[in-house]
Protein backbone atom coordinates (compact mmCIF):
# COMPACT_ATOMS: atom_id res chain seq x y z
CA UNK A 1 0.00 0.00 0.00
CA UNK A 2 1.24 3.50 -0.82
CA UNK A 3 0.91 5.58 2.34
CA UNK A 4 0.60 9.32 1.88
CA UNK A 5 0.61 10.34 5.53
CA UNK A 6 2.67 9.57 8.61
CA UNK A 7 1.51 10.13 12.17
CA UNK A 8 4.39 11.16 14.42
CA UNK A 9 4.30 10.03 18.04
CA UNK A 10 6.25 11.69 20.84
CA UNK A 11 6.46 11.02 24.58
CA UNK A 12 8.24 13.47 26.91
CA UNK A 13 7.04 16.51 25.01
CA UNK A 14 3.53 15.70 26.16
CA UNK A 15 4.50 16.42 29.79
CA UNK A 16 5.70 19.98 29.17
CA UNK A 17 2.51 21.80 30.15
CA UNK A 18 2.18 25.36 28.89
CA UNK A 19 5.64 25.16 27.26
CA UNK A 20 4.65 22.16 25.18
CA UNK A 21 4.20 24.22 22.00
CA UNK A 22 7.90 25.25 22.13
CA UNK A 23 8.99 21.62 21.97
CA UNK A 24 6.41 20.72 19.34
CA UNK A 25 7.54 23.62 17.15
CA UNK A 26 11.18 22.51 17.55
CA UNK A 27 10.22 18.96 16.57
CA UNK A 28 8.29 20.15 13.50
CA UNK A 29 11.29 22.27 12.46
CA UNK A 30 13.70 19.34 12.75
CA UNK A 31 11.37 17.02 10.84
CA UNK A 32 11.24 19.54 8.01
CA UNK A 33 15.03 19.85 7.97
CA UNK A 34 15.55 16.08 7.89
CA UNK A 35 12.99 15.61 5.10
CA UNK A 36 14.84 18.01 2.79
CA UNK A 37 16.93 15.13 1.48
CA UNK A 38 14.11 12.61 1.20
CA UNK A 39 12.73 12.02 -2.29
CA UNK A 40 9.37 13.75 -2.64
CA UNK A 41 7.52 16.85 -1.45
CA UNK A 42 6.09 16.97 2.07
CA UNK A 43 4.19 19.18 4.48
CA UNK A 44 4.51 18.90 8.26
CA UNK A 45 1.55 20.06 10.33
CA UNK A 46 0.66 20.17 14.01
CA UNK A 47 -2.92 19.71 15.20
CA UNK A 48 -4.29 19.08 18.70
CA UNK A 49 -1.42 17.07 20.08
CA UNK A 50 -0.70 15.35 16.78
CA UNK A 51 2.06 15.93 14.23
CA UNK A 52 1.50 14.77 10.67
CA UNK A 53 3.84 14.36 7.73
CA UNK A 54 1.79 14.51 4.55
CA UNK A 55 3.12 13.60 1.12
CA UNK A 56 2.32 16.34 -1.38
CA UNK A 57 3.89 14.81 -4.49
CA UNK A 58 2.50 11.93 -6.55
CA UNK A 59 5.68 9.90 -6.10
CA UNK A 60 8.04 9.64 -3.16
CA UNK A 61 10.58 7.24 -1.66
CA UNK A 62 8.98 5.56 1.37
CA UNK A 63 12.28 4.17 2.70
CA UNK A 64 14.07 7.53 2.54
CA UNK A 65 11.20 9.20 4.44
CA UNK A 66 11.23 6.59 7.20
CA UNK A 67 15.03 6.77 7.43
CA UNK A 68 14.91 10.57 7.73
CA UNK A 69 12.27 10.41 10.46
CA UNK A 70 14.23 7.77 12.38
CA UNK A 71 17.07 10.30 12.72
CA UNK A 72 14.87 12.92 14.40
CA UNK A 73 15.27 13.21 18.16
CA UNK A 74 11.92 13.55 19.92
CA UNK A 75 10.07 10.97 17.82
CA UNK A 76 9.23 7.68 19.53
CA UNK A 77 6.97 6.27 16.84
CA UNK A 78 6.43 6.65 13.08
CA UNK A 79 3.03 5.45 11.90
CA UNK A 80 2.47 4.98 8.14
CA UNK A 81 -1.14 6.05 7.92
CA UNK A 82 -4.15 6.40 5.69
CA UNK A 83 -6.04 9.64 6.32
CA UNK A 84 -9.62 9.66 5.10
CA UNK A 85 -12.44 12.17 5.00
CA UNK A 86 -14.35 12.38 8.26
CA UNK A 87 -17.71 10.66 8.63
CA UNK A 88 -20.37 10.02 11.29
CA UNK A 89 -21.69 6.98 9.42
CA UNK A 90 -20.47 3.63 10.81
CA UNK A 91 -21.25 1.85 7.53
CA UNK A 92 -19.00 4.23 5.60
CA UNK A 93 -16.26 3.85 8.21
CA UNK A 94 -16.61 0.05 8.04
CA UNK A 95 -16.15 0.10 4.26
CA UNK A 96 -13.02 2.22 4.65
CA UNK A 97 -11.56 -0.12 7.28
CA UNK A 98 -12.28 -3.23 5.19
CA UNK A 99 -10.64 -1.60 2.17
CA UNK A 100 -7.59 -0.69 4.27
CA UNK A 101 -7.28 -4.25 5.60
CA UNK A 102 -7.61 -5.76 2.14
CA UNK A 103 -4.78 -3.59 0.77
CA UNK A 104 -2.43 -4.00 3.71
CA UNK A 105 -3.02 -7.58 4.92
CA UNK A 106 -5.17 -9.35 2.36
CA UNK A 107 -5.99 -12.91 3.45
CA UNK A 108 -3.13 -13.32 5.94
CA UNK A 109 -3.74 -15.59 8.91
CA UNK A 110 -3.40 -13.17 11.81
CA UNK A 111 -4.93 -12.19 15.11
CA UNK A 112 -5.96 -8.58 15.60
CA UNK A 113 -7.53 -5.99 17.84
CA UNK A 114 -9.27 -2.76 16.89
CA UNK A 115 -8.47 0.25 19.07
CA UNK A 116 -10.63 3.31 18.43
CA UNK A 117 -9.97 6.79 19.71
CA UNK A 118 -13.03 9.02 19.30
CA UNK A 119 -11.80 12.60 19.51
CA UNK A 120 -14.83 13.74 17.50
CA UNK A 121 -17.61 13.35 20.08
CA UNK A 122 -20.20 13.95 17.38
CA UNK A 123 -19.75 10.36 16.21
CA UNK A 124 -22.92 8.58 17.45
CA UNK A 125 -21.22 5.47 18.90
CA UNK A 126 -18.86 4.97 21.85
CA UNK A 127 -15.29 3.76 21.24
CA UNK A 128 -16.01 0.25 22.52
CA UNK A 129 -19.02 -0.07 20.25
CA UNK A 130 -16.98 1.07 17.26
CA UNK A 131 -14.25 -1.49 18.13
CA UNK A 132 -16.85 -4.27 18.19
CA UNK A 133 -18.50 -3.29 14.90
CA UNK A 134 -15.25 -2.83 12.97
CA UNK A 135 -13.87 -6.08 14.39
CA UNK A 136 -17.05 -7.85 13.25
CA UNK A 137 -16.65 -6.46 9.74
CA UNK A 138 -13.02 -7.62 9.50
CA UNK A 139 -13.95 -11.10 10.72
CA UNK A 140 -16.81 -11.27 8.20
CA UNK A 141 -14.72 -10.26 5.22
CA UNK A 142 -11.47 -12.05 6.16
CA UNK A 143 -12.15 -15.52 7.65
CA UNK A 144 -8.44 -16.19 8.26
CA UNK A 145 -8.41 -13.55 10.99
CA UNK A 146 -9.20 -13.92 14.68
CA UNK A 147 -9.64 -11.48 17.54
CA UNK A 148 -7.13 -11.45 20.41
CA UNK A 149 -7.66 -8.54 22.79
CA UNK A 150 -4.62 -9.36 24.95
CA UNK A 151 -1.76 -10.26 22.60
CA UNK A 152 -2.82 -9.49 19.02
CA UNK A 153 -0.38 -9.71 16.15
CA UNK A 154 -1.91 -6.57 14.65
CA UNK A 155 -3.42 -3.56 16.41
CA UNK A 156 -5.59 -1.54 14.06
CA UNK A 157 -5.75 2.02 15.31
CA UNK A 158 -8.76 4.10 14.28
CA UNK A 159 -8.71 7.79 15.20
CA UNK A 160 -11.94 9.63 14.60
CA UNK A 161 -11.20 13.33 14.31
CA UNK A 162 -11.97 15.92 11.68
CA UNK A 163 -10.42 13.25 9.46
CA UNK A 164 -10.27 9.49 10.00
CA UNK A 165 -6.77 8.15 10.69
CA UNK A 166 -6.09 4.45 10.11
CA UNK A 167 -2.77 2.84 10.97
CA UNK A 168 -1.54 -0.51 12.25
CA UNK A 169 2.25 -0.23 12.30
CA UNK A 170 4.38 1.85 14.66
CA UNK A 171 8.01 2.06 13.58
CA UNK A 172 10.41 2.97 16.42
CA UNK A 173 11.98 6.43 16.44
CA UNK A 174 15.12 7.77 18.09
CA UNK A 175 13.30 9.11 21.17
CA UNK A 176 14.66 11.88 23.35
CA UNK A 177 14.00 15.62 23.02
CA UNK A 178 13.93 17.89 19.94
CA UNK A 179 17.20 19.53 18.98
CA UNK A 180 17.85 23.03 20.24
CA UNK A 181 15.60 22.78 23.30
CA UNK A 182 18.47 22.31 25.77
CA UNK A 183 21.28 24.67 24.76
CA UNK A 184 24.59 23.81 23.09
CA UNK A 185 27.58 21.77 24.27
CA UNK A 186 31.12 21.07 23.05
CA UNK A 187 32.08 17.45 22.39
CA UNK A 188 35.71 16.35 22.77
CA UNK A 189 35.68 14.08 19.73
CA UNK A 190 38.43 11.53 19.21
CA UNK A 191 38.66 8.78 16.64
CA UNK A 192 37.53 6.14 19.15
CA UNK A 193 34.26 4.38 19.81
CA UNK A 194 33.12 6.22 22.92
CA UNK A 195 33.04 9.94 22.13
CA UNK A 196 30.72 9.75 19.08
CA UNK A 197 28.26 7.78 21.22
CA UNK A 198 28.55 10.41 23.96
CA UNK A 199 27.77 13.18 21.46
CA UNK A 200 24.77 11.26 20.15
CA UNK A 201 23.38 10.75 23.67
CA UNK A 202 23.65 14.40 24.68
CA UNK A 203 22.15 15.41 21.34
CA UNK A 204 19.29 13.04 22.12
CA UNK A 205 18.50 15.19 25.15
CA UNK A 206 17.91 18.21 22.91
CA UNK A 207 21.36 19.84 22.96
CA UNK A 208 23.00 21.21 19.84
CA UNK A 209 26.53 19.86 19.39
CA UNK A 210 29.85 21.32 18.33
CA UNK A 211 33.07 19.31 18.53
CA UNK A 212 36.79 19.75 19.18
CA UNK A 213 39.38 17.33 17.82
CA UNK A 214 43.05 17.39 18.90
CA UNK A 215 45.37 16.71 15.99
CA UNK A 216 49.13 16.12 16.37
CA UNK A 217 50.89 16.20 13.00
CA UNK A 218 53.17 14.58 11.97
CA UNK A 219 52.51 11.99 14.69
CA UNK A 220 48.91 11.64 13.60
CA UNK A 221 48.07 11.39 9.92
CA UNK A 222 45.65 13.30 7.73
CA UNK A 223 43.71 10.05 7.48
CA UNK A 224 43.21 10.13 11.26
CA UNK A 225 41.80 13.63 10.88
CA UNK A 226 39.51 12.53 8.05
CA UNK A 227 38.30 9.67 10.23
CA UNK A 228 37.14 12.17 12.86
CA UNK A 229 35.46 14.31 10.19
CA UNK A 230 33.62 11.20 9.00
CA UNK A 231 32.53 10.43 12.57
CA UNK A 232 31.26 13.98 13.03
CA UNK A 233 29.22 13.66 9.83
CA UNK A 234 27.75 10.37 11.00
CA UNK A 235 26.72 11.82 14.36
CA UNK A 236 25.33 14.90 12.60
CA UNK A 237 22.74 12.72 10.85
CA UNK A 238 20.99 12.85 14.22
CA UNK A 239 22.24 16.11 15.75
CA UNK A 240 22.24 18.36 12.70
CA UNK A 241 25.38 19.92 11.19
CA UNK A 242 28.38 19.97 13.55
CA UNK A 243 31.05 22.67 13.65
CA UNK A 244 34.29 20.71 14.15
CA UNK A 245 37.26 22.63 15.60
CA UNK A 246 40.56 20.91 14.72
CA UNK A 247 43.25 21.94 17.22
CA UNK A 248 46.95 21.47 16.53
CA UNK A 249 48.16 19.88 19.77
CA UNK A 250 51.67 18.83 18.75
CA UNK A 251 53.71 21.50 20.55
CA UNK A 252 51.81 21.05 23.80
CA UNK A 253 52.18 17.27 23.69
CA UNK A 254 55.92 17.46 23.02
CA UNK A 255 56.39 19.95 25.86
CA UNK A 256 54.54 17.69 28.29
CA UNK A 257 56.50 14.67 27.06
CA UNK A 258 59.85 16.45 27.47
CA UNK A 259 59.29 18.23 30.79
CA UNK A 260 56.83 16.21 32.87
CA UNK A 261 56.87 12.74 34.52
CA UNK A 262 55.94 10.15 31.92
CA UNK A 263 53.48 8.31 34.14
CA UNK A 264 51.45 11.55 34.24
CA UNK A 265 51.46 12.18 30.47
CA UNK A 266 47.89 11.18 29.72
CA UNK A 267 46.32 13.07 32.62
CA UNK A 268 48.31 16.22 31.90
CA UNK A 269 47.37 16.08 28.22
CA UNK A 270 43.73 15.61 29.16
CA UNK A 271 43.90 18.64 31.45
CA UNK A 272 45.15 20.84 28.62
CA UNK A 273 42.61 19.41 26.21
CA UNK A 274 39.85 20.32 28.64
CA UNK A 275 41.22 23.84 29.06
CA UNK A 276 41.40 24.40 25.30
CA UNK A 277 38.01 22.84 24.60
CA UNK A 278 36.44 25.03 27.29
CA UNK A 279 37.91 28.20 25.79
CA UNK A 280 36.57 27.33 22.35
CA UNK A 281 33.25 26.31 23.91
CA UNK A 282 32.82 29.67 25.62
CA UNK A 283 33.69 31.53 22.42
CA UNK A 284 31.03 29.51 20.59
CA UNK A 285 28.26 29.94 23.17
CA UNK A 286 28.41 26.39 24.52
CA UNK A 287 27.36 25.86 28.13
CA UNK A 288 28.98 22.48 28.76
CA UNK A 289 31.61 19.97 27.64
CA UNK A 290 30.95 16.37 26.58
CA UNK A 291 33.39 13.47 26.84
CA UNK A 292 33.16 9.75 26.18
CA UNK A 293 34.79 8.74 29.47
CA UNK A 294 33.61 5.62 31.29
CA UNK A 295 34.71 4.92 34.86
CA UNK A 296 37.66 2.54 35.00
CA UNK A 297 37.84 1.80 31.28
CA UNK A 298 41.44 3.03 31.05
CA UNK A 299 43.95 4.59 33.46
CA UNK A 300 42.90 8.14 32.60
CA UNK A 301 39.28 7.32 33.44
CA UNK A 302 39.52 6.19 37.04
CA UNK A 303 37.51 8.31 39.45
CA UNK A 304 40.74 9.89 40.73
CA UNK A 305 41.75 10.74 37.16
CA UNK A 306 38.39 12.33 36.45
CA UNK A 307 38.81 14.52 39.52
CA UNK A 308 42.10 15.75 38.09
CA UNK A 309 40.66 16.58 34.67
CA UNK A 310 37.54 18.16 36.12
CA UNK A 311 39.64 20.47 38.23
CA UNK A 312 40.69 22.64 35.28
CA UNK A 313 37.12 23.25 34.05
CA UNK A 314 34.50 25.72 35.16
CA UNK A 315 31.87 24.59 32.65
CA UNK A 316 29.96 21.41 33.57
CA UNK A 317 31.34 18.22 32.00
CA UNK A 318 28.74 15.75 30.73
CA UNK A 319 29.80 12.09 30.54
CA UNK A 320 26.74 10.20 29.30
CA UNK A 321 28.52 6.81 29.00
CA UNK A 322 30.13 7.09 32.45
CA UNK A 323 28.47 3.88 33.73
CA UNK A 324 28.37 1.93 30.46
CA UNK A 325 30.60 -1.08 29.97
CA UNK A 326 32.50 -1.36 26.70
CA UNK A 327 30.11 -3.77 25.03
CA UNK A 328 27.15 -1.49 25.73
CA UNK A 329 28.99 1.39 24.07
CA UNK A 330 29.93 -0.81 21.10
CA UNK A 331 26.33 -1.97 20.69
CA UNK A 332 25.08 1.61 20.61
CA UNK A 333 27.82 2.72 18.20
CA UNK A 334 26.78 -0.07 15.84
CA UNK A 335 23.15 1.01 16.07
CA UNK A 336 23.88 4.64 15.21
CA UNK A 337 26.37 3.76 12.47
CA UNK A 338 29.68 5.02 13.89
CA UNK A 339 31.34 1.74 14.89
CA UNK A 340 32.92 0.75 11.57
CA UNK A 341 34.53 4.17 11.20
CA UNK A 342 35.70 4.23 14.83
CA UNK A 343 37.66 0.98 14.45
CA UNK A 344 39.57 2.13 11.37
CA UNK A 345 43.31 1.76 12.22
CA UNK A 346 44.24 5.44 12.36
CA UNK A 347 45.48 6.53 15.79
CA UNK A 348 44.65 9.85 17.42
CA UNK A 349 47.00 11.95 19.54
CA UNK A 350 45.93 10.28 22.80
CA UNK A 351 47.17 6.89 21.62
CA UNK A 352 50.49 8.14 20.21
CA UNK A 353 51.89 9.72 23.38
CA UNK A 354 50.99 7.13 25.96
CA UNK A 355 52.95 6.11 29.06
CA UNK A 356 54.01 2.51 29.64
CA UNK A 357 52.91 2.67 33.27
CA UNK A 358 50.36 5.48 33.59
CA UNK A 359 49.31 6.69 37.01
CA UNK A 360 45.85 5.43 37.95
CA UNK A 361 45.32 7.45 41.13
CA UNK A 362 46.69 10.89 40.31
CA UNK A 363 46.66 13.66 42.90
CA UNK A 364 45.59 17.14 41.76
CA UNK A 365 48.35 18.84 43.76
CA UNK A 366 51.01 16.76 41.99
CA UNK A 367 49.46 17.54 38.61
CA UNK A 368 49.58 21.25 39.33
CA UNK A 369 53.21 20.93 40.44
CA UNK A 370 54.16 19.07 37.26
CA UNK A 371 52.50 21.77 35.16
CA UNK A 372 54.89 24.30 36.67
CA UNK A 373 57.60 22.66 34.53
CA UNK A 374 55.79 23.96 31.45
CA UNK A 375 55.88 27.62 32.43
CA UNK A 376 56.08 30.19 31.00
CA UNK A 377 55.78 28.89 27.44
CA UNK A 378 52.60 26.85 27.96
CA UNK A 379 50.25 29.85 28.07
CA UNK A 380 51.46 31.02 24.68
CA UNK A 381 51.14 27.50 23.29
CA UNK A 382 47.53 27.26 24.50
CA UNK A 383 46.69 30.67 23.02
CA UNK A 384 48.20 29.64 19.69
CA UNK A 385 46.32 26.32 19.69
CA UNK A 386 43.00 28.08 20.30
CA UNK A 387 43.58 30.87 17.80
CA UNK A 388 44.82 28.61 15.00
CA UNK A 389 42.08 25.98 15.31
CA UNK A 390 40.67 24.98 11.94
CA UNK A 391 36.89 25.08 11.60
CA UNK A 392 35.30 22.35 9.49
CA UNK A 393 31.54 22.26 8.91
CA UNK A 394 30.35 18.64 9.08
CA UNK A 395 27.04 18.13 7.33
CA UNK A 396 26.02 14.61 6.25
CA UNK A 397 24.21 16.00 3.22
CA UNK A 398 27.17 17.96 1.81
Amino acid sequence: MLYHSFLIKYAEIGTKGRNRYVFEDALVHDIRMKLRKAEGEFSVTRERGRIYVNVKSERYDYDSVVDALRHVFGIIGICPMVQLAGTHDISVLSEQVVSYWRQVYGDRIVSFKVETRRADKGFPMQSGEIDAELGHQILSHFPNTSVDVHHPEIRLHVEIRQFINLYSEILPGAGGMPLGTNGKAMLLLSGGIDSPVAGYLIGKRGALIEATYFHAPPYTSERAKQKVIDLAKQVSKYTGPIALHVVNFTDIQIAIYDKCPHEELTILMRRYMMRIAERIARDRGCIGLITGESIGQVASQTMQSLVCTNEVCTLPVYRPVIAFDKQEIIDLSQRIGTYETSIEPYEDCCTIFVARHPVTKPIPEKMRKSEQNLLPEISEMVDKAVESAELIWCDPFR
